[in-house]
């Protein structure tokens, strides 16, 4: 079979795999937000909406952590970097749609980066709403 189809077959399943760890989380985090807020409202007072922000913030960041470590493993598994460091920095680099270009795949599995990215810029903006929403209900 053509790189290219199994770049786009692999990806697209690595894709659909975060966006569940994605759905999970998040809804782990919905189902306990009214512990978290009561929690807040009882031991922060003043500052309880802050809290349930920071708290929000740390695991959404927490879940994009584990996403980049998933692209990182399956850049490794692929052959398309040869070793950790370079795996993690490149799908985050490439998550985060930052793409400073230091480090870049071989053309056989070039596509990876450009499916790395689509799919940081979706989470992270799926993440925004959810803390837009979080922000609107704790006001």
């Amino acid at each position: 079979m053509n790189l290219i189809f199994w770049q786009l077959l692999i990806g697209s399943g690595v894709i659909a795999l975060i966006v569940g760890i994605h759905a999970e989380m998040l809804n782990f985090l919905s189902a306990n937000l009214s512990r978290i807020i009561e929690v807040a409202r009882r031991r922060l007072h003043r500052f309880a909406n802050t809290g349930v922000i920071i708290v929000a913030m740390l695991f959404i960041l927490l879940t994009h952590t584990i996403e980049v470590w998933v692209w990182a493993i399956v850049l490794l598994a692929t052959g398309a970097v040869d070793s950790l460091e370079p795996a993690l920095y490149f799908a985050l680099v490439s998550f985060t749609t930052v793409g400073f270009g230091d480090i870049t795949l071989t053309p056989e599995w070039r596509l990876l980066s450009a499916l790395i990215a689509a799919n940081g810029f979706l989470l992270f903006g799926w993440s925004t709403a959810y803390m837009v929403e979080l922000i609107r209900r704790t006001a």
